[in-house]
Protein backbone atom coordinates (compact mmCIF):
# COMPACT_ATOMS: atom_id res chain seq x y z
CA UNK A 1 0.00 0.00 0.00
CA UNK A 2 1.35 3.58 -0.91
CA UNK A 3 2.59 5.18 2.38
CA UNK A 4 2.69 2.07 4.17
CA UNK A 5 4.79 2.19 7.28
CA UNK A 6 8.20 0.52 7.40
CA UNK A 7 8.20 -1.88 10.21
CA UNK A 8 9.73 0.03 13.17
CA UNK A 9 9.08 -0.41 16.65
CA UNK A 10 5.82 0.25 18.32
CA UNK A 11 4.79 2.56 20.76
CA UNK A 12 1.42 2.68 22.33
CA UNK A 13 -0.05 5.94 24.31
CA UNK A 14 -2.00 5.36 26.16
CA UNK A 15 -5.15 7.71 28.34
CA UNK A 16 -3.23 10.74 30.05
CA UNK A 17 0.26 9.97 28.02
CA UNK A 18 2.45 11.73 25.53
CA UNK A 19 5.37 9.67 23.73
CA UNK A 20 7.64 10.73 20.95
CA UNK A 21 9.81 8.79 18.52
CA UNK A 22 12.00 9.30 15.48
CA UNK A 23 11.93 7.63 12.32
CA UNK A 24 11.95 4.20 13.33
CA UNK A 25 9.01 4.60 15.40
CA UNK A 26 5.23 3.67 15.12
CA UNK A 27 3.00 5.77 17.88
CA UNK A 28 -0.60 4.74 17.95
CA UNK A 29 -3.38 5.07 20.13
CA UNK A 30 -6.36 3.13 20.92
CA UNK A 31 -10.30 3.09 22.34
CA UNK A 32 -9.96 7.38 22.16
CA UNK A 33 -13.31 8.25 23.42
CA UNK A 34 -13.99 11.73 24.69
CA UNK A 35 -10.54 12.17 24.81
CA UNK A 36 -8.48 14.18 22.12
CA UNK A 37 -5.01 12.77 20.37
CA UNK A 38 -2.53 14.88 18.79
CA UNK A 39 -0.25 13.45 16.65
CA UNK A 40 2.25 16.06 16.03
CA UNK A 41 4.84 15.62 13.26
CA UNK A 42 8.24 17.80 12.11
CA UNK A 43 8.91 16.55 8.33
CA UNK A 44 12.07 17.81 7.90
CA UNK A 45 13.05 16.30 11.19
CA UNK A 46 11.13 13.40 10.69
CA UNK A 47 10.11 13.72 14.56
CA UNK A 48 6.74 12.79 15.67
CA UNK A 49 4.86 13.08 19.20
CA UNK A 50 1.41 11.70 20.20
CA UNK A 51 -0.07 13.19 23.30
CA UNK A 52 -3.04 11.50 24.42
CA UNK A 53 -5.31 14.85 26.17
CA UNK A 54 -8.19 13.46 28.64
CA UNK A 55 -9.01 17.09 30.21
CA UNK A 56 -9.08 20.33 29.09
CA UNK A 57 -6.62 23.52 30.93
CA UNK A 58 -3.91 23.35 32.72
CA UNK A 59 -3.28 20.83 35.89
CA UNK A 60 -4.71 22.80 39.18
CA UNK A 61 -1.75 24.34 40.81
CA UNK A 62 0.56 21.46 43.09
CA UNK A 63 -0.40 18.68 41.14
CA UNK A 64 2.45 16.96 39.89
CA UNK A 65 1.39 13.17 39.14
CA UNK A 66 -0.24 12.40 35.64
CA UNK A 67 -0.39 16.47 34.70
CA UNK A 68 0.19 15.22 31.02
CA UNK A 69 -3.88 14.31 31.28
CA UNK A 70 -4.40 18.01 30.51
CA UNK A 71 -4.52 19.83 27.57
CA UNK A 72 -1.69 22.63 28.28
CA UNK A 73 0.83 20.16 29.92
CA UNK A 74 0.18 17.56 27.75
CA UNK A 75 0.94 20.29 25.06
CA UNK A 76 3.90 21.24 26.51
CA UNK A 77 5.36 17.99 26.86
CA UNK A 78 4.82 16.93 24.01
CA UNK A 79 6.77 20.25 22.34
CA UNK A 80 9.44 19.20 24.93
CA UNK A 81 10.16 15.57 23.62
CA UNK A 82 9.50 16.78 20.26
CA UNK A 83 12.41 19.56 20.17
CA UNK A 84 14.82 17.33 22.58
CA UNK A 85 14.60 14.69 19.34
CA UNK A 86 15.45 17.40 17.32
CA UNK A 87 12.20 18.95 16.18
CA UNK A 88 12.50 22.34 15.01
CA UNK A 89 9.01 23.98 17.15
CA UNK A 90 8.41 26.55 14.78
CA UNK A 91 8.09 23.25 11.79
CA UNK A 92 5.70 20.77 14.07
CA UNK A 93 2.31 20.26 12.58
CA UNK A 94 -0.39 18.54 14.13
CA UNK A 95 -3.47 16.67 13.61
CA UNK A 96 -6.26 16.20 16.15
CA UNK A 97 -8.65 12.56 16.57
CA UNK A 98 -11.08 12.26 19.42
CA UNK A 99 -13.49 14.55 21.03
CA UNK A 100 -16.66 11.62 20.73
CA UNK A 101 -19.01 11.41 22.94
CA UNK A 102 -19.76 7.73 23.14
CA UNK A 103 -22.29 7.46 25.64
CA UNK A 104 -24.22 9.76 23.65
CA UNK A 105 -25.29 11.28 26.76
CA UNK A 106 -27.07 15.16 26.18
CA UNK A 107 -25.42 17.10 29.17
CA UNK A 108 -21.63 15.32 28.51
CA UNK A 109 -19.57 18.43 27.27
CA UNK A 110 -16.17 17.29 28.22
CA UNK A 111 -15.67 16.29 24.39
CA UNK A 112 -16.15 19.20 23.11
CA UNK A 113 -14.52 21.50 26.22
CA UNK A 114 -11.44 18.74 24.74
CA UNK A 115 -11.54 19.71 21.48
CA UNK A 116 -12.18 23.81 22.18
CA UNK A 117 -8.84 23.54 24.57
CA UNK A 118 -6.81 21.62 22.28
CA UNK A 119 -7.45 23.84 19.64
CA UNK A 120 -7.04 26.84 21.53
CA UNK A 121 -3.70 25.83 22.78
CA UNK A 122 -2.09 24.87 19.50
CA UNK A 123 -3.27 28.42 17.96
CA UNK A 124 -1.54 30.17 20.59
CA UNK A 125 1.73 28.13 20.14
CA UNK A 126 1.28 28.77 16.54
CA UNK A 127 0.77 24.91 15.86
CA UNK A 128 -0.51 24.37 12.71
CA UNK A 129 -3.42 21.62 12.30
CA UNK A 130 -4.05 20.04 9.06
CA UNK A 131 -6.96 17.34 9.67
CA UNK A 132 -9.01 16.41 12.30
CA UNK A 133 -11.16 13.62 12.86
CA UNK A 134 -13.37 15.13 15.91
CA UNK A 135 -16.62 14.53 17.68
CA UNK A 136 -19.41 12.70 16.66
CA UNK A 137 -20.46 9.39 19.05
CA UNK A 138 -17.98 6.81 17.91
CA UNK A 139 -14.70 5.50 19.80
CA UNK A 140 -11.51 6.30 17.53
CA UNK A 141 -7.93 5.00 17.48
CA UNK A 142 -4.69 6.64 15.74
CA UNK A 143 -1.46 5.71 14.41
CA UNK A 144 1.35 7.92 13.45
CA UNK A 145 4.15 6.23 11.16
CA UNK A 146 7.09 8.73 12.11
CA UNK A 147 9.23 7.43 9.11
CA UNK A 148 6.82 8.29 6.07
CA UNK A 149 4.82 10.83 7.84
CA UNK A 150 1.44 8.92 7.46
CA UNK A 151 -1.36 9.22 10.01
CA UNK A 152 -3.96 6.88 10.05
CA UNK A 153 -7.73 6.69 12.17
CA UNK A 154 -10.11 4.64 12.68
CA UNK A 155 -13.85 5.37 13.83
CA UNK A 156 -15.71 2.86 15.40
CA UNK A 157 -14.87 -0.63 13.84
CA UNK A 158 -14.40 0.93 10.24
CA UNK A 159 -10.82 0.06 8.41
CA UNK A 160 -7.60 2.09 8.98
CA UNK A 161 -8.14 5.30 7.07
CA UNK A 162 -5.71 7.74 5.85
CA UNK A 163 -5.80 11.07 7.86
CA UNK A 164 -2.96 12.82 6.69
CA UNK A 165 0.24 12.40 4.86
CA UNK A 166 3.17 15.51 5.48
CA UNK A 167 4.41 16.87 2.40
CA UNK A 168 7.75 16.21 3.62
CA UNK A 169 8.83 19.65 2.03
Amino acid sequence: MEGEDKMGRVINVYTGEVKAGGEDTILKSNAIASCVVIAAYDSIKKVGALAHVMVPGAAPEGKTFQRTRYAYDAIEEMINRMTHLGADKDGIEACLVGGGNVLKREDDNISQENIASVVELLNKKRIKVRAKAIGGTERRSISLGVGNGCIRYTRGDAKEKLLWKADGR
